[in-house]
């Protein structure tokens, strides 16, 4: 990622965030390319970091560890396109603010401020890279799992979401620029083009058999698990359903979009890292996936 560095271009079907701040780093990043690759590792290496303390202060694992983060480092190694500078990496970050979120308002007796927050947050990441707006579907469902039901905490979820598009709604007003097509982002849905190949074939196996068995180990050990770790484990689970489900908005050739499943599978993948019975198993999954991407970042195609 720093030898052959990726700039990114503009496009119409990113947020407009984004694409500001594509604007505003523009001339910089042209004349110096590493700079793109410098912020997406620090990026890679802060959301490591917020993953594990995450899952360290809420108990999430039988004891503090920091393979959570060291999982997220492996995984999003794991494609050239999970390394560039893009909208879904920046709102990584606000997901993972959300998903702390909302494992906070468990015990809370007045969440509301908490919960508009949460709204507002999505809103805000909508703005960024628009098919993160599917996880409002995520963020509802977790707000049924964490809290009873109240209708006034879901309406104020929601009015926190469009919050940022009443406020775009009036700048438009205002610079007398008003248009539906203006306000409104390029919408559409579609399956995804995968195009096969033996090194994605491998990837996927690397990002599939430890989130299996770290779904297993998690089962295993559901019943000793306190009831606000066994809800934070389903949050993740939604979480990975509603992560699946951006690829087919506004579908691209690009993987880049399906970084933001990286999370959840970091989360499974320490599990298996911490909990296997059979220690050897974890070190050959962590050799084996570091010689893959050492392999795949200097002999395969895509970097």
């Amino acid at each position: 990622m720093f030898l052959r560095p990726h700039i990114p271009t503009s496009d119409s079907e990113e947020g407009i965030l984004f694409n500001a701040l594509l604007k505003f780093l523009g001339p910089f990043g042209k004349s110096n390319p590493s700079f793109y690759p410098i912020i997406t590792f620090l990026l890679l290496f802060s959301q490591a970091i917020m993953l594990t303390r995450f899952i360290n202060t809420q108990r999430m694992m039988s004891k503090p560890t920091y393979f959570p983060g060291m999982a997220y480092l492996l995984i999003t190694s794991l494609f050239p396109e999970w390394n560039f500078f893009s909208a879904p990496i920046l709102v990584n970050t606000i997901l993972l603010f959300i998903l702390s979120s909302l494992f906070k308002i468990y015990n809370q007796q007045n969440a509301k401020g908490a919960i508009f927050n949460i709204g507002f947050a999505l809103g805000i990441a909508s703005f960024l890279f628009f098919p993160s707006l599917t996880f409002i579907i995520w963020v509802l469902l977790a707000l049924a799992v964490m809290r009873p039901f109240r209708l006034n905490e879901w309406v104020l979820c929601i009015l926190g979401i469009t919050a940022p598009y009443y406020f775009f709604a009036i700048y438009l007003f205002i610079d007398d620029s008003w248009s539906w097509s203006a306000f409104l982002p390029h919408f559409s849905i579609g399956l995804p083009f995968v195009k096969q190949s033996v090194w994605l074939a491998f990837s996927a196996f690397l990002l599939a058999i430890p989130f299996l068995a770290g779904g297993y180990y998690v089962q295993d050990s559901l019943r000793r698990m306190l009831i606000q770790v066994r809800k934070g484990w389903s949050l993740l689970l939604l979480y990975l359903l509603g992560a699946i489900l951006v690829p087919f908005v506004n579908n691209s050739d690009s993987f880049e979009n399906w970084v933001m499943a990286a999370i959840p599978f970091a989360a499974f993948h320490a599990c298996t890292y911490l909990y296997s019975t059979l220690r050897i198993l974890p070190l050959l999954l962590f050799w084996l996936t570091v010689a893959f991407v050492l392999g795949y970042q200097y002999y395969g195609p895509g970097w």
